[in-house]
């Protein structure tokens, strides 16, 4: 399901509040490397979408910096971060898509409330070791990408998950571990159930998407906000939404997770499996 038109998309070339990236990097080339778009669906584009004129960039020290949430897209060549970010950009079928830089800066309603997020997909922007080092830093939550017909990308997501826990050690951040390209059934090399497993191990969520059919993105990237919002919101606002959401469940699915919920306690391979199966609702930490 794609986003909504109503929702809101800015315009930014720089990371925000990252003073030290402008800092770090030679003058000149920080626009070359966070690039991002300036799209709205149902506008015509602007002619400078692209551009990296000063007017397009936003100060790191505005008040409305506080509320934006920065997402961090990781992961192998090829395994479509790229793509989901275009998605969720909105810009995947723009004739200027190549150029639309690789900075995505967007305001979405999640249960009736509006979050801002900026989604960058400077992963690979080039072999900078600081560079990489410092997304491992810089980022809110993040989203692990591989593709489930290549095992290669699976095995490096473990890595840049263990990579993620070394650079983060005493931090809860938000990860969600994503196996895109799941209408490749025919080419298929990592199953739902070890991604499952994969998420257990280390302690994160699980997805799959079809950027090629824009499967599951949408809850992507409305999961990633509400695992942010579970970390950094009140236990009384939390508490508020999931009362909301519960009162949509039917009365099968609450009996259902509370006996799930008893029977796990008492049976560690059971709990293992119910763990698996909640690595899948990303409205719960």
């Amino acid at each position: 399901m794609p986003f909504s038109v109503h929702q809101h998309l800015h315009r930014r070339s720089m990371p925000v509040d990252e003073r030290d990236l402008r800092a770090a990097l030679p003058q000149g080339e920080l626009s070359d490397l966070v690039r991002c778009t300036s799209y709205s669906p149902g506008e015509e584009h602007r002619e400078s979408w692209a551009s990296d004129s000063s007017d397009s960039i936003i100060s790191s020290g505005s008040d409305s910096d506080s509320n934006l949430y920065k997402v961090i897209l990781l992961g192998e060549h090829g395994v479509g971060k790229t793509s989901l970010a275009r998605i969720f950009g909105g810009v995947e079928d723009c004739a200027d898509a190549e150029e639309a830089g690789n900075t995505y800066d967007r305001s979405i309603i999640v249960d009736g409330e509006e979050a801002s997020l900026v989604v960058f997909d400077i992963w690979e922007q080039d072999d900078s070791q600081w560079l990489q080092n410092h997304c491992m830093k810089m980022g809110d939550a993040y989203i692990i990408v591989y593709s489930v017909t290549d095992k290669v990308s699976f095995e490096k997501a473990s890595e840049l998950r263990i990579q993620l826990r070394r650079a983060r050690q005493t931090e809860d951040i938000p990860i969600i571990l994503v196996g895109n390209k799941s209408d490749l059934v025919r080419s298929r090399e990592v199953s739902v159930d070890e991604g499952r497993a994969c998420a257990v191990v280390f302690d994160c969520k699980f997805i799959e998407t079809s950027a090629a059919l824009h499967h599951n993105v949408k809850d992507l990237f409305e999961g990633i906000v509400r695992q942010i919002r579970l970390r950094k919101d009140s236990k009384e606002d939390n508490a508020r939404r999931m009362a909301n959401t519960k009162r949509r469940e039917s009365i099968g699915k609450k009996a259902k997770r509370f006996l799930g919920r008893i029977v796990a306690k008492n049976n560690k391979k059971m709990a293992f499996k119910a763990k698996s199966k909640s690595c899948h609702d990303l409205s719960v930490l």
